[in-house]
C-alpha cells in the first residue's frame, strides 16, 4: 500500500552495534590496575614521609581555621597572637600551611623565634603555603593530610572557619567519643561563631533525639579569645 502523498513514512537509521575488541579492554583493565597500584604507593609515600616529619616535634599544637579570613580580621589576629604564646612556651604550632587563621597561626609562632610547620596539599583556589611556614611537607590526599593533622599534636584549636574545619572538629570529636583516639584537649576560639553549633548540638542532637551522651559534650572546651586558650591549654596540658 502506498503512502499517502506528503506523509511519506520515513526509515529510522539503523543502530550500529559495536563490540569493543578485546585487546582494547585488555590495555584498558591494565592501565587501570597500574593506575591504582600507583595510587597506593604514592599513599603509602605520604602515610612514610608524613609521620618521619612529625616525629620531629616532642611538644606540637595543631590549628585549624578559615582559609578566607582577611589580615585585619580580628580573629586573625586572635590566631596570630595565640601562635605567639604557643611557640614562646615551646610548642611547635602546626597548620595546613595554608592562607588565613593558617597563616596567622604560623605568622605568630614564626615573629616568636618558634617551630612553625604546615602540612600542606595543593588545591585549585586558596592553598598556597604561607611565607610564616618554616618546615612543610606537601601531601597529595586530603585523608592522608586530614590523618597526619589529628595524629601531630596534644592539643588541637579550632578558630571560625568553612567545611574543612568543621570536618577536622566533627572527626576528631568522633575518634575521642568512640575511643579510636585518646582524649586530646580539644579548644573552639570565638564564642559567637561556635555557640549557635553547640547549642544545636545541645538541644537537637542530645536532648531532643538523644543521639549523643552527655558526657560527649565535654570533649570539647569553648573560649573567646586567645589569651583565655592559651590559659586554657597550660592547665589541659599540666594534667596530662
Amino acid at each position: 500500500m502506498k503512502a499517502k502523498k506528503g506523509n511519506k513514512s520515513k526509515s529510522k537509521p539503523k543502530k550500529l552495534s559495536i563490540t569493543p575488541d578485546y585487546r582494547i579492554v585488555k590495555v584498558i583493565e591494565e592501565t587501570d590496575e597500574k593506575i591504582s597500584s600507583w595510587r597506593i604507593f604514592k599513599i603509602v609515600g605520604d602515610f612514610v614521609s608524613g609521620y618521619e616529619f612529625l616525629k620531629r616535634y616532642d611538644l606540637a599544637v595543631s590549628i585549624f581555621g578559615s582559609a578566607r579570613r582577611g589580615f585585619e580580621d580580628e580573629v586573625y589576629l586572635e590566631a596570630q597572637k595565640l601562635g605567639y604564646k604557643l611557640a614562646k612556651k615551646g610548642f611547635a604550632v602546626i597548620t595546613g600551611g595554608g592562607p588565613g587563621i593558617m597563616e596567622a597561626a604560623n605568622k605568630g609562632a614564626y615573629e616568636a623565634g618558634g617551630k612553625s610547620a604546615g602540612i600542606n596539599i595543593q588545591l585549585p583556589a586558596e592553598q598556597q603555603t604561607n611565607p610564616f611556614v618554616k618546615e612543610s611537607i606537601a601531601v597529595n590526599y586530603f585523608f592522608v593530610r586530614k590523618l597526619m593533622l589529628s595524629f601531630a599534636s596534644e592539643v588541637y584549636i579550632f578558630f571560625p572557619g568553612g567545611f574543612g574545619t568543621l570536618d577536622e572538629f566533627f572527626e576528631l570529636i568522633t575518634l575521642i567519643q568512640t575511643k579510636k583516639s585518646k582524649l586530646i584537649p580539644i579548644i573552639l576560639v570565638n564564642k559567637e561563631y561556635w555557640s549557635p553549633l553547640l547549642e544545636w548540638i545541645r538541644n537537637n542532637v542530645y536532648e531532643k533525639n538523644r543521639a549523643i551522651s552527655a558526657e560527649d559534650m565535654e570533649i570539647y572546651h569553648l573560649v573567646n579569645t586567645a589569651d583565655e586558650a592559651f590559659k586554657l591549654i597550660q592547665k589541659l596540658v599540666n594534667k596530662k
